[in-house]
């Protein structure tokens, strides 16, 4: 009879057992190269995790077709909290702007969390783009538009609109250069090979307070406190250019909501965390806190507002 009371208590615990989390090794995976702002943010929220949550958090870098390789690493996990997505917002508008998106960005996923956002900035390199402003620098760009390309650190980014809306409110159709992350086109940028770029501050301040790189505007309502004395986009002549870098955490699709919960709990504590918010501040950068139904709400409206921007000038996944 023991042997059968032990049995009953095994299986009685077993339940309790499983529900125990976490109870090993987290992976976070960020879909694009080291060095850029995913992997700052996403190594950010993978410190704050391993911190609060007393388990090794380890981030892997999975780059390659416009973040879908990670993404898809994500969706394909099991939904018991062992693996998560820490990307920027173009996660959401994949399907808009690549055609080989093995996934639905919304349905697929569970959003936990928005804990970072950023404006962009317009950079130039600054031996072959002249003038300090867009204002400075549109004349030249105008007489000799082949001669000028953009760099564009991946296709559906925050970034990428903002290009895409540079060429509709200036009229021009300045060819676009995809690369795999903000690092390596960051690294062409100062070299010549493209001569435009627009990258969340974050990446390119070093460059800029360097001389290796010009900002030319700030596309956001007001100037950054990093960089004061570079005039706003509607301030250089360009009004409208108004966008910014933001960065969330997704689980695969079904997470259950206990996770979910706690995962976002130790991003919000995570994130408002004094010392955070001013190394955060010190690159241009602001922390975000909100539920996961706040999260996912706003999805929805930026997915909204920016599918029609590309519905305004046929833009075609490509």
């Amino acid at each position: 009879m023991r042997w059968l009371a032990l049995l009953v208590s095994v299986l009685l615990m077993a339940p309790a057992a499983a529900q125990e989390w976490p109870a090993r090794t987290i992976r976070v995976i960020v879909p694009y190269p080291a060095g850029g702002p995913a992997d700052f943010m996403g190594r950010l929220a993978a410190q704050k995790l391993q911190e609060k949550l007393g388990v090794t958090v380890v981030l892997e870098n999975r780059s390659g077709a416009s973040g879908t390789i990670g993404a898809e690493a994500v969706r394909q996990a099991a939904p018991d909290g062992y693996t998560f997505l820490a990307a920027p917002s173009v996660h959401v508008l994949g399907r808009q702007v690549v055609k080989a998106v093995p996934y639905d960005p919304v349905g697929d996923f569970t959003p936990i969390a928005r804990y970072g956002e950023g404006p962009l900035v317009v950079l130039a390199n600054p031996s072959a783009v002249a003038g300090k402003t867009i204002a400075d620098a549109l004349p030249a760009i105008r007489s000799k538009p082949d001669d000028f390309r953009f760099g564009l650190s991946a296709l559906g980014a925050a970034n990428h609109l903002a290009v895409l809306e540079f060429n509709r409110l200036t009229n021009l159709g300045l060819q676009i250069i995809p690369y795999r992350g903000s690092a390596p086109a960051l690294t062409d940028l100062v070299s010549g090979q493209v001569q435009l770029m627009i990258d969340p501050i974050i990446t390119a301040l070093p460059l800029v307070q360097g001389g290796q790189l010009r900002a030319l505007a700030v596309a956001s309502t007001r100037r950054s406190s990093v960089l004061p004395e570079v005039p706003t986009a509607a301030e250089s002549g360009l009004a409208g250019l108004e966008f910014s870098s933001w960065y969330g955490f997704w689980g695969p699709k079904n997470l259950p909501q206990n996770i979910v919960a706690r995962v976002n709990a130790v991003l919000t504590e995570g994130m408002q965390e004094p010392a955070i918010i001013e190394k955060l501040k010190g690159l241009g950068f602001e922390p975000v806190a909100g539920t996961p139904d706040e999260f996912s709400r706003f999805i929805a409206n930026d997915l909204a507002r920016n599918s029609a921007l590309l519905g305004a000038i046929s833009y075609q996944p490509q």
